[in-house]
């Protein structure tokens, strides 16, 4: 069953006690109802104003009665007023400690900087591949957005050091930055990598211009949405059955097919075989699009008699019940 509102039960008492005093007064005192609401209103505002009519022992004692009761109200106002302020605030620190708290345990993690509709998306799918990540957010407006998303956050500018640290530079995987501004975002690409030289970077660009500076400071993708957008739409004119091919693979929907990459760990019992020994065609049914040496080599299509090595990257299409068997087989949990 809902609950009243606080607000709706106060007006309603606040109705009531006026309500009682002005009818007291008309009864006891035989006094107009104008005459017994103006006498309500000054008692119960303490205003000082004296009686406008003579009034009887039993009037005064209603009227003290009156005084009483309008005192306990404005307590009770008083008291749900102060307990809001102070719940709220201390509701506020707790969940920013139990945030901080998360945030310090994380390892291996993604800081995305910058909250809106690409920040978000980002998140989102993350999120989706179970990896964990953490938000810098300038605008404390979106708080609820991100307490409703359930992410991690902190709020302040992503470019200070500070905030940077708090989020766990040092011990994160991965930044992802899409800022306001291309200054911005080569100034958070300078940043991150003094901090954490090994960051693998990600950087959003609206100018062309910026794609080579960002390079420079040190980001190892950059990504343009708007050259993204230009040619996803030309290719759904040349290209439609691919690219519907395409958004079936990387769809968030639970999709029969995908593509996906998988590293090669050393515990791997693929390690030194050939494609054609690995049996993964067979057993998995998956077809196995490119392998990228840790080189950077990256073949495509790769022959039946090429080997798995160790920090090869494997990239396979099929469906995803048995692409997560091809992880679990190049890169074996530890035990």
């Amino acid at each position: 069953m809902n609950r009243i509102p606080r607000p709706v039960i106060t007006g309603f008492m606040c109705i009531a006690i006026v309500g009682i005093g002005t009818f007291g007064y008309v009864l006891i005192e035989k006094w107009p109802p104008l005459d017994g609401l103006y006498m309500t209103v000054i008692t119960l505002t303490t205003v000082g104003y004296s009686e406008i009519r003579d009034i009887s022992s039993t009037g005064r004692i209603f009227t003290m009665l009156l005084i009483f009761l309008g005192v306990g109200f404005y307590l009770y106002v008083v008291g749900h007023l102060v307990q809001f302020l102070v719940e709220g605030k201390i509701r506020e620190l707790l969940g920013r400690r139990k945030l901080d708290k998360q945030i310090a345990k994380l390892n291996n993690h993604y800081i995305v900087c910058g909250y809106g509709r690409i920040g978000r998306e980002l998140s989102r799918f993350l999120i989706q591949k179970y990896i964990d990540v953490v938000v810098i957010e300038r605008n404390a407006d979106r708080i609820p957005v991100m307490d409703a998303d359930g992410i991690l956050y902190l709020i302040g500018e992503a470019t200070d050091e500070n905030n940077l640290i708090k989020a766990g530079i040092r011990r994160a995987k991965g930044l992802l930055t899409v800022l306001a501004t291309d200054a911005d975002n080569v100034f958070l690409v300078l940043t991150a990598k003094n901090h954490n030289p090994d960051l693998f970077t990600v950087a959003r660009a609206d100018q062309n211009t910026a794609k080579t500076t960002l390079y420079a400071a040190g980001a190892n993708k950059v990504i343009s949405p708007y050259d993204l957008g230009a040619r996803r739409m030309a290719h759904a004119v040349l290209r439609p059955t691919v690219i519907h091919f395409l958004e079936l693979a990387f769809s968030d929907d639970d999709t029969d097919i995908q593509i996906e990459e998988f590293p090669v760990g050393a515990r791997s019992p693929l390690v030194g075989a050939s494609l054609l020994d690995s049996n993964i065609r067979p057993e998995l049914d998956l077809i196995i699009i490119s392998i990228k040496r840790a080189d950077g080599t990256m073949l495509f299509n790769p022959s039946a008699h090429n080997h798995f090595r160790i920090d090869d990257t494997v990239i396979a299409v099929g469906e995803s019940r048995n692409l997560m068997r091809l992880a679990r087989r190049l890169n074996p949990p530890k035990r």
